[in-house]
């Protein structure tokens, strides 16, 4: 890397079938490849709802290194574009990168 350029990491989300609120059973029977965070299984982005949840919560995802955020903020940009969801950010960073409340479990 230099003069703090990165390349943009390429997506790993791929559509899947819609899906409204999901049960903890349904979550688990997704493919990682629906999630923002794949290798975590956090942020299912399976319709529009999803994915602006996913960008609302993204502050409060926690366990998860720079990279798997910048892979995520990907996934979201893509589950975005497919489901029609407008996303003003251009980096995560944007978004934040800790947890804005005080409550452990964010």
């Amino acid at each position: 890397m230099t003069s703090g350029y990165r390349e943009a990491m390429k997506s790993t989300w791929k559509p899947h079938e819609e899906h409204g609120s999901l049960s903890e059973k349904e979550k688990r029977e997704l493919p990682a490849s629906v999630f923002a965070f794949p290798d975590k299984r956090k942020e299912p982005l399976t319709d529009a709802a999803h994915v602006r949840n996913a960008v609302a919560r993204f502050d409060q995802v926690q366990g998860v290194d720079d990279e798997e955020r910048d892979l995520a903020f990907q996934n979201i940009l893509a589950a975005a574009a497919h489901h029609g969801v407008d996303v003003v950010e251009t980096d995560w960073h944007q978004l934040g990168r800790r947890p804005h409340t005080p409550n452990p479990a964010h």
